[in-house]
């Protein structure tokens, strides 16, 4: 036997496993084996007989469940084997919540706490009413404009005459008289005044991340700021303005905007909204959204290269913005990401996990330290590559100079750089130099 993310083992009994206990219903369920060292050797145990009867009324009486216990024996020595199951209730140890992660131990706490009870009621955090809010709490701007979009889209069928109480009763947003927590985060006057942290803060940064130049916090409902946020970065981040809600058009020397728009959507609609607040951080070469909350249950980093099925941890929230045309409901974000990437000569973006939540990044550059090297490049033509994207350009006797090679030398590696489509030849004769290609 080896130890596994169902499968513990444990030397001797010690009333603090019952966090194991309280681990594996919380989880996928798993086994734990008593008289088991760390390597999967029996080495027994010599209380067997009063484990099983302490062990089951412990399991019952402090964490409310029950735990299949066999009693087992290999080469003479006598071991336990407790079976314990998924509960789709929440088990905690003294109001304190444990589950399995991988193969170790982890206490829920803060938000990670309030999600995981909510996903073991049936319920989503966006899904239950707020019951310190009213209608008037409703900005109806936002409701005209999210009105407009789905007529445009027409993913819902909405009569000219609705007015916004059936139009949250058709979006499943109220409830016993009570506004949803999505009615208010989609639409809401001052969704801050509820939930702090709504807002998005924005950071252009130099070399490295002490190095602020500016920023600016967005903040307001969702569908303002769907709608603000590319005028923002329009305005005052980007250096070609983009068509965010449109895509009409890619400026060659910036960034996808397919790309851009699913990295700000995603992180818009699937954060976790009682976290931190989403970032943006622009870089000289790079790109990144990062918003709190992990991946879905059962859903990997691998899984965002290929088709997934789509497991939004705010539904109702998701689908009001699907039946507005501002996402698909398919789980095809993150492809879009890459094709977007790969379409404009980017190398890949990075999507992954990250500080407890979900960062993409996406690169300018077309030419990274990594990709110099694959398409067989010495560290010479990587330092001239390097210096062209300081200064725009080089030439033969500049080469020669910086790498400290003779004419001939320079001049074909220079004719490499140019074959293999890194570099491209400009000028003639002495007035010869060579600039990225494509503006790379």
């Amino acid at each position: 036997m080896v130890e596994s993310q169902n499968i513990e083992f444990k030397s001797s009994w010690r009333d603090e496993y019952l966090k194991w206990i309280c681990g594996f219903a919380n989880t996928n369920g798993g086994r734990l084996y008593i008289g088991v060292n760390d390597e999967g050797k029996v080495t027994g145990i010599k209380d067997h007989n009063k484990l099983l009867v302490e062990l089951p009324n412990k399991f019952r009486d402090i964490l409310g469940v029950y735990a299949e216990l066999n009693l087992k024996c290999e080469s003479s020595r006598n071991f336990l084997e407790i079976r314990v199951p998924r509960y789709d209730v929440p088990i905690s140890l003294r109001g304190k919540y444990f589950i399995r992660a991988g193969s170790t131990l982890q206490e829920l706490k803060g938000p990670a706490l309030n999600e995981f009870i909510l996903k073991r009621t049936g319920k989503t955090w966006d899904d239950i009413p707020e019951q310190r809010a009213s209608i008037n709490d409703i900005a109806e701007a936002s409701i005209e404009q999210f009105l407009r979009d789905a007529r445009r889209v027409k993913r819902i069928n909405v009569e000219e005459t609705i007015n916004t109480q059936e139009l949250l009763e058709k979006l499943r947003l109220l409830e016993g008289g009570y506004l949803k927590k999505a009615a208010l985060i989609m639409f809401g006057k001052d969704p801050g005044k509820f939930y702090p942290n709504l807002s998005i803060k924005i950071g252009k940064f130099g070399e490295t991340d002490a190095d602020l130049k500016f920023h600016e916090v967005v903040e307001g409902n969702l569908i303002q700021i769907i709608h603000l946020i590319g005028e923002i970065l329009n305005s005052k981040f980007f250096i070609h303005p983009i068509d965010f809600m449109g895509m009409k058009r890619v400026e060659r020397d910036e960034y996808p905007v397919a790309a851009i728009r699913e990295m700000i959507l995603n992180a818009l609609i699937h954060r976790n909204f009682m976290g931190a607040s989403t970032q943006i951080r622009l870089y000289d070469h790079s790109f990144s959204v990062w918003n709190d909350g992990g991946l879905p249950d059962g859903i990997t980093e691998e899984d965002l290269k290929r088709v997934h099925r789509s497991k939004p941890r705010n539904p109702l929230i998701a689908d009001t913005c699907f039946k507005a045309g501002y996402i698909d409901s398919w789980g095809r974000g993150t492809i879009r990401i890459i094709e977007a990437c790969k379409q404009a000569g980017l190398v890949d973006p990075v999507l992954k996990e990250e500080q407890g939540g979900f960062l993409s990044s996406i690169f300018k550059d077309r030419f990274t330290l990594e990709q110099l090297r694959k398409i067989g490049l010495d560290e010479r033509q990587i330092k001239a590559v390097e210096y062209v994207k300081k200064n725009g350009s080089i030439t033969n006797s500049e080469y020669k100079k910086l790498c400290n090679v003779s004419g001939r030398t320079a001049l074909r590696h220079l004719g490499e750089l140019s074959t293999k489509s890194v570099l491209q030849k400009k000028g003639k004769k002495k007035g010869t130099y060579y600039e990225m290609i494509n503006g790379g």
